[in-house]
């Protein structure tokens, strides 16, 4: 299978990575020449349009950072939808709208190719290494089709049903990771006040009730200073946006969501939209003139997990 990827981010970067560390024929597009560049000196084929990279290949893959500029690479006169043909297959990984993953899809369905949405959850240090999990929404021959492809990006891989749910459930997941982030900046703000040992304070809530995902990886860049979780402020804001839209278009009141947008939009204000996200715990650093620091946790997350051969659950 001849596989296309668009966009080499921070996410897509190492997603496609791990396709060609497992010698999968590939071919990238991405606005960056360094890391296209990079690509090309480990054997990346490199397409010089959208339009000409879904010509040339069978699954083509977008991990763009938002829905206007992934509608753009799609719909563009050189873009993905005027080099389809039956029976390829399109796979955008971003996080983006489910209501836009169905209008492009039935543009690409037009051209009797197959849509499938398929974001990823688990953070960048787990794409890296293609221990992530994948949610894949849309035909489930087609999703057949490329689980061989999706078992080297991720360890985890979901059906979720109809094409869009994916989409869905990643928004769901992205504002309970946000919310439980939030959380934990007052949290460690009572913590730290309280004149605790932050690293033993760190130990009791990995292993009581208050865990999450959330504390065991972004605590620990908190606590070192670094705020490196490699996702910034920006993608949080439209993340958590995105959820919030997603209830009101439901007529769905809640509660806790419209204060999380309001946090992040806040944190955005104060530190920019490329201030890595968990520093939205500053806010209470600074509010309480305080900071949450402890010896011993790392400046950056890794994965030391070995890389496994994904199955799907």
């Amino acid at each position: 299978m001849r596989i296309g990827f668009i966009g080499l981010g921070n996410v897509g970067g190492k997603l496609a990575s791990s396709l060609l560390r497992n010698k999968f024929d590939l071919t990238v597009r991405d606005l960056n020449q360094d890391i296209i560049k990079e690509f090309s000196n480990k054997g990346a084929n490199i397409a010089n349009s959208p339009k000409e990279l879904a010509e040339q290949v069978d699954l083509i893959i977008t991990c763009l950072p938002s829905p206007q500029i992934c509608a753009e690479v799609m719909e563009g006169e050189d873009g993905i939808i005027n080099g389809l043909s039956e029976n390829k297959i399109w796979l955008e990984m971003s996080t983006t709208d489910e209501s836009e993953i169905k209008r492009l899809g039935k543009k690409v369905s037009e051209k009797k190719a197959i849509p499938l949405d398929g974001p990823v959850s688990g953070g960048c240090h787990r794409a890296a290494t293609g221990n992530i999990a994948i949610f894949v929404g849309g035909d489930r021959q087609a999703f057949e089709k490329i689980l061989p492809a999706l078992t080297v990006m991720g360890r985890k891989i979901l059906h979720t049903g109809e094409l869009a749910s994916a989409t869905v459930l990643k928004v769901i997941t992205n504002y309970l990771a946000s919310t439980h982030l939030v959380a934990l900046g007052e949290a460690w703000t009572v913590a730290k006040k309280s004149n605790l040992d932050l690293a033993k304070v760190y130990k009791g809530i990995a292993v009581s009730s208050g865990n999450s995902f959330v504390h065991e990886t972004e605590s620990q860049v908190i606590l070192n200073g670094s705020y490196n979780i490699n996702f910034t402020m920006d993608l949080v804001v439209k993340d958590t946006s995105l959820f919030d839209n997603l209830a009101q278009k439901l007529n769905a009141p809640l509660e806790i969501s419209p204060l999380v947008v309001k946090i992040f939009k806040d944190g955005q204000k104060k530190y920019g939209s490329r201030a890595w996200s968990s520093m939205i715990v500053k806010r209470m650093e600074d509010l309480n003139n305080i900071e949450f620091r402890a010896d011993g946790f790392p400046e950056e997350l890794t994965d030391n997990e070995p890389e496994e051969k994904g199955y799907e659950i």
